[in-house]
């Protein structure tokens, strides 16, 4: 089966595509998602839109106002040596640099990780626990409310433009764990991410543990109070809804969601 490819010179152009053949068209960036997909007759479009070379979707910097902004075709190797990155946050650099091997690195884009929305994928949890917004040409919207379930977003027919991260107080804290029993370019068991403030305000982030990345409420609240971490972890069950499948049964993802979630709040207090 073959499809019509749409070469875009502009964000514009690939916005008036997309909106044109709405859902026989995909978009393509760095097509590590795309190849895979088509490989396996998961996706069948009619009409593909190619980005990557739309100039002013690149790029990382930050902006006059201390926020971080990542550009969706920016690489998780991009994000991963930038020094804009590291600057805002290096438990985020750090979480780009977990994502498999570096070749998939060089050649996928933050934008399509997003877009994609593959529950087990680490950046949106960092990304989650440190209050992203996406940007698309319809406007912009938290990253909690973009990621919906298993590899639904809130696009629609909308461009992803980039994703932003905002300003940390001085003296935040943030660190990202990864379990992974298998080999080191696989996807997580559970990862979880954390942030604490200086003013005792904390956030966590799950992936692999539910039908998205997820925010453990009931931990952050307890983890704020002072509640102990093992305590506090303890109340991730609430967030989670983990399936089994070859990296450990549903159980076993609960457990390790509290190991791993009590090991980033004592990381956070250490």
């Amino acid at each position: 089966m073959t499809f019509e490819l749409h070469r875009a010179a502009s964000a514009d152009e690939a916005r008036d595509l997309l909106g044109r053949y709405g859902d026989d068209a995909v978009v393509l960036a760095g097509g590590t998602a795309f190849a895979l997909l088509w490989k396996q007759g998961l996706i069948r479009p009619a009409h593909v839109v190619d980005i990557h070379g739309v100039a002013s979707l690149r790029g990382i910097a930050r902006t006059n106002d201390g926020w971080l902004r990542i550009g969706a075709l920016a690489t998780h190797r991009d994000a991963e040596r930038s020094a804009a990155v590291r600057e805002h946050c290096p438990a985020l650099a750090a979480t780009f640099a977990h994502v498999a091997t570096v070749r998939v690195r060089n050649q996928a884009t933050v934008g399509g990780n997003l877009a994609h929305a593959d529950p087990a994928q680490d950046p949106p949890v960092t990304l989650l626990a440190l209050g992203a917004e996406v940007e698309t040409t319809a406007g912009a919207t938290p990253l909690g409310s973009f990621l919906r379930g298993p590899f639904e977003t809130s696009l629609g027919s909308a461009l992803l433009i980039a994703v932003s991260v905002p300003p940390l107080p001085a003296g935040t804290r943030a660190v990202f764990h990864k379990f992974l029993p298998r080999t080191a370019d696989d996807y997580a068991t559970v990862s979880v991410a954390a942030v604490r403030t200086p003013d005792g305000n904390v956030r966590v982030a799950l992936g692999s543990v539910a039908g998205t990345a997820v925010r453990a409420e009931a931990v952050e609240r307890a983890a704020g109070e002072g509640v102990p971490p093992r305590e506090a972890a303890a109340l991730v069950d609430e967030a989670i809804d983990p399936v089994g499948d070859a990296r450990g049964s549903a159980e076993y993802k609960r457990r390790m969601a509290r190991v791993w979630t009590e090991r980033a709040l004592l990381d956070l207090a250490a």
